[in-house]
């Protein structure tokens, strides 16, 4: 599996869902073997390599937003700023 077909397995989710959690991505990614697409944080923890990222805000830089507090992502409301990452 490319890093591209992963951001739109993403983009499909989330164009269904309204929502995205990074937790549900890393998960099947693990289940599917292919833990080649994901690094381990300072805390130790699995999240998405850099290269699925790129690929999937080249997808949706303008309609995505990353909520942080959640960790997940969520598709863009008027009420959002302008930056990529919404408060909530």
């Amino acid at each position: 599996m490319q890093a591209s077909e992963v951001a739109h397995w993403m983009q499909s989710l989330i164009e269904k869902e309204g929502c995205l959690y990074q937790d549900d991505v890393v998960d099947m990614l693990i289940r599917s073997k292919h833990e080649e697409h994901l690094q381990e944080n300072s805390d130790g923890n699995q999240v998405l390599a850099r290269i699925i990222l790129s690929e999937f805000k080249k997808l949706n830089a303008k309609t995505v937003v990353w909520v942080s507090a959640g960790k997940y992502w969520r598709l863009r409301v008027k009420e959002d700023e302008a930056s990529r990452t919404a408060r909530g």
